[in-house]
C-alpha cells in the first residue's frame, strides 16, 4: 500500500503544475493588479509604478510564472499589501485557527449524525425515524448563511450565550488554561453550526446502509444462532455501514481545512475563509492565488486519505 500511496502523491506534482498555470493565468486576466488594494486619494501615482516595476509586472508572462512558481516552491508565496506581512505568515496563522474550528466541527458533526444515522436505520418507518428524516431535509433545505444568522442573532445576540466575533479575548495570555477555553468558547457556536448543517450526508447514508444491511444473508445467520440484536448492530452491521461514511471522510477534512466562507465571515472567525473573502474584496492577489492553489492541493489530498481510510477500514479494498 506504501508503494501505492508514494505513486499517488508522485501523480500530485503534475497535477498540481497544471492548477498553478491555470490559477496564474486567471489571475493574470483579473481586472487590476496586485498594487491595486493600495490605490488611495493619496497614492502617488510615480511611487505605484515604480513598484510594478520592481515585482516585474511588465516581464513576459512566463518570466513572471517561473518566479512565481519558484519562489512558491520555496514556500515564498509573495507578500500581502492588505495585511503588509508575508502570505505564507498570513496563511500560517489563519490556516491554525481554521484547524482548531475544523476537527471540532468534525468531532460534533459526526457525534450528532451517526447516533441518528443508526437510530433512524434500525427503527425504520417509526415516529422517531420519521422525525429524523424530516430533521435531515429541514438542515438540508437552510442555506448556511440564514441559520448562521438566526444562531448569532438568538445565541449570541439575544441570549449573550456565546461570543459574536473573533478567536480569543486579549485579556488571555497564550499558553495558559484560561487562553485555551476561551478559544473553545469561541470556535463552539461557529462550529455547532457548521456540524448540524453537515449532518445531513452522514445520516442519509448510514441510515440507507443500515436498511440494506439488515437483509442481508450475514445478519440473517447472525440472528438465527441466537445472537443478541444488540451485538448484531454493533459487531456486523455498524460496522460495514460505515464504508460510504469513510469515503467521504478525506473529502470531510481538506474541505473543512479549506474554510468556511460563509461560517468564518458571519461568525467574524478569523480563519482561511474569512480572509479569502477578504482577499478577494480588496483585490490582494498574492493571497487570493496562494489560497486558490492551496485549497487544489487540499481536494487532492482529501480524495488520497478518502482511499487510505477505505482501504483500513474494509481490508478487501486495495487502492490502485
Amino acid at each position: 500500500m506504501w508503494k501505492t500511496i508514494l505513486r499517488r502523491v508522485l501523480a500530485m506534482i503534475p497535477q498540481l503544475f497544471v492548477l498553478s498555470l491555470l490559477i496564474f493565468i486567471l489571475a493574470k486576466q483579473m481586472p487590476g493588479d496586485p498594487f491595486t488594494g493600495l490605490i488611495t486619494p493619496e497614492s502617488d501615482p510615480n511611487r505605484l509604478e515604480e513598484m510594478r516595476v520592481l515585482a516585474g509586472f511588465y516581464d513576459p508572462w512566463y518570466v513572471q510564472y517561473y518566479n512565481w512558481i519558484t519562489n512558491a516552491i520555496q514556500g515564498d508565496f509573495g507578500k500581502s499589501y492588505t495585511y503588509s506581512m508575508p502570505v505564507a505568515d498570513l496563511i500560517g496563522f489563519r490556516a491554525m485557527n481554521t484547524l482548531w474550528l475544523s476537527l471540532l466541527s468534525v468531532v460534533l458533526l459526526y457525534l450528532i449524525a451517526i447516533p441518528l444515522g443508526v437510530l433512524a436505520g434500525r427503527f425504520q418507518d417509526t415516529f422517531l425515524d420519521k422525525t429524523i428524516v424530516l430533521y435531515s431535509f429541514v438542515t438540508y433545505a437552510i442555506p448556511t448563511f440564514v441559520l448562521g444568522l438566526l444562531a448569532l442573532f438568538f445565541f449570541g445576540y439575544h441570549l449573550g450565550w456565546f461570543p459574536t466575533a473573533g478567536t480569543v479575548d486579549i485579556k488571555y495570555e497564550e499558553g495558559t488554561l484560561g487562553y485555551v477555553w476561551n478559544r473553545i468558547y469561541h470556535m463552539l457556536l461557529p462550529a455547532m453550526t457548521y456540524a448540524i448543517l453537515g449532518t445531513t450526508a452522514v445520516i442519509q447514508y448510514l441510515r440507507s446502509e443500515i436498511i440494506d444491511a439488515k437483509s442481508m444473508d450475514y445478519v440473517r445467520t447472525a440472528r438465527s444462532k441466537g445472537i443478541p440484536i444488540k451485538k448484531v448492530y454493533s459487531r456486523h452491521i455498524f460496522r460495514n455501514s460505515l464504508l460510504p461514511i469513510a469515503a467521504f471522510l478525506g473529502f470531510t477534512i481538506t474541505g473543512l481545512l479549506g474554510g468556511s466562507i460563509f461560517i468564518e465571515t458571519i461568525f467574524g472567525y478569523q480563519g482561511m475563509g474569512q480572509l479569502f473573502m477578504q482577499s478577494i474584496s480588496s483585490r490582494d492577489y498574492s493571497v487570493i492565488t496562494a489560497l486558490v492553489l492551496l485549497f487544489g492541493f487540499l481536494t487532492l489530498l482529501g480524495s488520497l486519505l478518502s482511499d487510505i481510510i477505505m482501504s483500513i477500514v474494509d481490508p478487501r479494498i486495495r487502492i490502485d
